[in-house]
């Protein structure tokens, strides 16, 4: 089970609005993460659009996974470096205006069938076991 993975950085949304948007799609699957994003009204998510469709492209160029296995495993936005500006104001003081942005990973990883296997060979195992009675 391999992750893919890729990475955005100095996005100019803060991290704080880019994880509103994150939130929307962690665990979910690509398909399912690429349509929310698709149709989500906010800033942030043209960006992480861009970033989780990279991150597929990544899979089935590299391993050739499709992207109905796929699944986002792990995704974060973590603060990136503050541009300071200022602004003057009256009596000749400044009011300082902070431009935030942020860095953003997404990890996907490919689902695995075999535990969905596992989980109903016990429920078939008594099945054929009062058969066999």
């Amino acid at each position: 089970m391999a992750d893919f993975q890729a990475t955005l950085s100095n996005t100019s949304v803060s991290a704080q609005k880019m994880r509103l948007v994150v939130d929307l799609v962690r665990g979910k699957s690509a398909q399912q993460a690429v349509n929310i994003l698709t149709f989500t009204p906010s800033k942030a998510a043209q960006p992480l659009l861009k970033l989780v469709k990279s991150a597929v492209a990544n899979a089935a160029k590299n391993q050739g996974v499709a992207i109905e296995d796929l699944y986002v495993h792990a995704i974060s936005a973590d603060e990136a470096p503050t541009r300071k500006w200022r602004r003057f104001g009256a009596r000749g003081r400044f009011k300082p205006v902070f431009r935030r942005t942020s860095h953003v990973t997404v990890t996907l990883r490919q689902r695995d069938a075999a535990p969905a296997a596992q989980t109903t060979a016990p429920a078939a195992r008594k099945t054929a076991a009062k058969a066999e009675k």
